[in-house]
């Protein structure tokens, strides 16, 4: 995930000012110069780096923090406020026509993933209950169009084309009248790429911009590019005056250094970020969670947001009534498994938890073929076996391990591991009923 060298970096930093109880001119310094080096290393823009350094260290070296009783968290609020600022200070939500549909124009270099961006993005809109209409504008990059219209059905999204023949600024004109014809609430326009810019393309993207004057002209960068993402973005502005920026491929970038560049070269928004392979794998871009996540301060809201989008309220509230009843199962511990799944990697799950080190998880990945490997070993039992696991004899294991593909070790492993979970479940039912009628003591109250 972006900003893991990053992170480390600053909270080393942070580390060495919270075990000072006073500061003096020369800690805020050195501070500021290993800050400086970390961001550097990110690959964030030079000339940011030099302005965000300057306005941290104007107000790190103030009255106010040399006589704070807690000087070094005083300067990490600080460096936390400099930064939100720097990615752009709030959330930047989508421009919204007052009569549908809303013109979305997507702009960008070839590669960058627009077109899987454009899926996404009305995957998103889906979600929130809207109507969106993708419209094929890309009539040069081989199956271009026939991508577009895979995306669509998988999302079952309509997708509007006229083939590879016709002129771009017309496909998109006739895109925008379908849409107002079938009611849709917004249009995507999915438009062609290069490999650089040119003057062709921008006169192509000025033109579709004049035709359809959309509301938003949102501009689809790579993170992984680095200061070139930076460039780019420059050089779009410049010909067509965007009105936000979204990231792709953040999850790849270990540096994250545009992400923390680009409003501030640009002057316009990041919107959304590209955080997986997935449809789903796209998130509204806030400065102030960023911030926390680049500081390694967690990012609880996103991860309750992931949670609630993930996990099926009604089998929330029957999981706890078989808990608090002791029917817990393997079926029950296989649902579980898989609704965490969708809610994605658990390494970048745990980062988002406040205080929780991600640094100590080291080169650590907690490998997803684990949890393949216990999803077999569970689906290779019989249901009597998931429901009483306790009839799980030799031959019974054997026969389970033959059809999981795995070993006797690991089908040992998983039962030993989830009879301690059902033994800690039925402690917990116990105390939660012994408090209710008002008989459960602590131990220690004698």
């Amino acid at each position: 995930m972006a900003f893991e060298g990053l992170t480390s970096k600053l909270q080393e930093t942070f580390r060495k000012l919270k075990g000072k109880g006073k500061l003096s001119e020369k800690d805020v310094k050195d501070a500021m110069r290993e800050v400086k080096l970390a961001l550097l290393e990110a690959d964030v823009n030079y000339k940011v780096v030099k302005d965000f350094i300057n306005s941290v260290s104007a107000r790190a070296v103030g009255q106010e923090v040399m006589e704070s009783l807690t000087p070094g968290q005083h300067v990490i609020k600080i460096v936390n406020e400099e930064l939100i600022a720097l990615l752009g200070k709030s959330e930047s939500k989508l421009i919204v026509s007052k009569v549908p549909p809303t013109i979305i124009m997507f702009v960008g270099l070839q590669g960058a993933g627009k077109t899987t961006m454009a899926g996404k993005l009305a995957l998103h809109l889906k979600k929130h209950n809207k109507r969106p209409l993708l419209v094929a504008c890309d009539i040069y990059r081989p199956a271009a169009i026939k991508q577009l219209q895979v995306l669509g059905a998988q999302i079952d999204v309509p997708v509007f084309s006229l083939g590879d023949k016709t002129n771009p600024v017309d496909i998109a004109r006739a895109g925008i009248e379908n849409g107002k014809r079938n009611g849709n609430d917004y249009v995507i326009i999915d438009t062609a790429g290069r490999l650089h810019i040119d003057e062709e393309l921008m006169n192509e993207l000025k033109n579709i911009k004049e035709a359809v004057n959309p509301n938003e002209i949102l501009l689809v960068v790579d993170a992984m590019t680095g200061q070139d993402a930076v460039n780019v973005a420059e050089h779009f502005n410049g010909n067509l005056d965007i009105t936000g920026v979204i990231l792709t491929k953040l999850d790849g970038d270990t540096r994250g250094g545009a992400a923390i560049s680009v409003n501030a070269v640009t002057g316009k928004p990041i919107k959304f970020v590209g955080t997986g392979e997935k449809l789903s794998d796209l998130e509204i871009f806030y400065p102030d969670r960023m911030a926390s996540r680049i500081l390694g301060m967690g990012d609880i809201l996103s991860l309750i947001e992931k949670a609630q989008e993930s996990i099926d309220e009604k089998k929330a509230l029957d999981l706890q009534r078989k808990i608090m009843q002791q029917e817990y199962t393997l079926d029950d511990f296989l649902e579980q498994m898989q609704q965490m799944k969708k809610m994605g990697p658990l390494k970048d799950l745990l980062k988002m938890i406040p205080g929780f080190d991600a640094s100590k998880l080291g080169d650590l990945d907690i490998d997803e073929k684990e949890m393949a490997h216990t999803e077999a070993i569970i689906k290779s039992m019989t249901k009597q076996e998931r429901q009483n696991p306790s009839i799980i004899n030799a031959s019974r294991k054997k026969r389970i391990a033959r059809g999981s593909g795995t070993s006797i070790q690991e089908v040992n492993k998983l039962l030993s591991g989830f009879e301690q979970a059902r033994k800690m479940m039925k402690q917990f039912a116990g105390m939660q009923k012994g408090m209710k009628k008002g008989k459960f003591k602590f131990p220690f109250f004698k």
